[in-house]
């Protein structure tokens, strides 16, 4: 069974821990304060064990569910510890200043980024395109599943991470190379402008329908 360690304690840290534990997963949650992650970790099941964060990675896949400018430190912090990790960036990397742009390069993404930092580590990017309450109930807006979407140019990790989401009841598909989160994270970005202009509710979202 592939163990997964989550880095971010917050809503979408536990509603991914939750996801990975109800489908069988051994799952290492850890965060900077130690008595709000263990709360998480209660919280995504008995199956989640806690931490904080500079705690030895205990999983395969490694979530890096955090806010896009705290990931360099993370990623620092844990130098060396990475190698032959599936990594997970689940990050939308706004300017927060003015909520109108996203501060990596128009050629690049997030994603890519996190992959130059840590060369020897399996980068994918998901979760970003999900709001934290439709993947808690698996569905968008309780109308259409909620599907994440999985881009990076590793096929076998690819795999373990649908693998991961599919066997705790959310749809997961392969969105293509590594170079596609550029696309996922603009489309991440306008679905939280719609989401913080109550355009739309942090219930609802895009959804794929097959």
């Amino acid at each position: 069974m592939t163990s997964v360690s989550i880095i971010g304690a917050g809503n979408m840290g536990t509603a991914i821990a939750t996801i990975a534990a109800k489908g069988g997963s051994p799952v290492q949650l850890l965060a900077q304060d130690a008595e709000k992650t263990q709360a998480a970790a209660t919280a995504a099941g008995a199956s989640v064990v806690s931490g904080v964060a500079g705690d030895a990675l205990t999983g395969d896949i490694v979530v890096l569910a955090l806010p896009y400018p705290a990931v360099a430190g993370v990623l620092a912090q844990y130098a060396g510890q990475l190698d032959g990790k599936i990594v997970v960036d689940i990050t939308n990397p706004l300017d927060f200043a003015t909520f109108d742009s996203l501060v990596v390069p128009a050629d690049g993404s997030a994603a890519q980024v996190i992959a130059e930092t840590v060369p020897g580590a399996r980068v994918l990017k998901a979760f970003n395109t999900t709001f934290a309450a439709t993947l808690a109930t698996a569905a968008v807006n309780g109308v259409a599943p909620t599907t994440v979407l999985v881009a990076g140019d590793d096929a076998s990790a690819k795999e373990a991470l649908i693998n991961v989401i599919t066997a705790g009841g959310v749809a997961a598909v392969d969105a293509g190379a590594l170079k596609r989160a550029r696309e996922l994270e603009a489309l991440g970005f306008l679905q939280l402008t719609l989401a913080a202009g109550e355009t739309i509710g942090w219930t609802g979202g895009f959804a794929l329908i097959k």
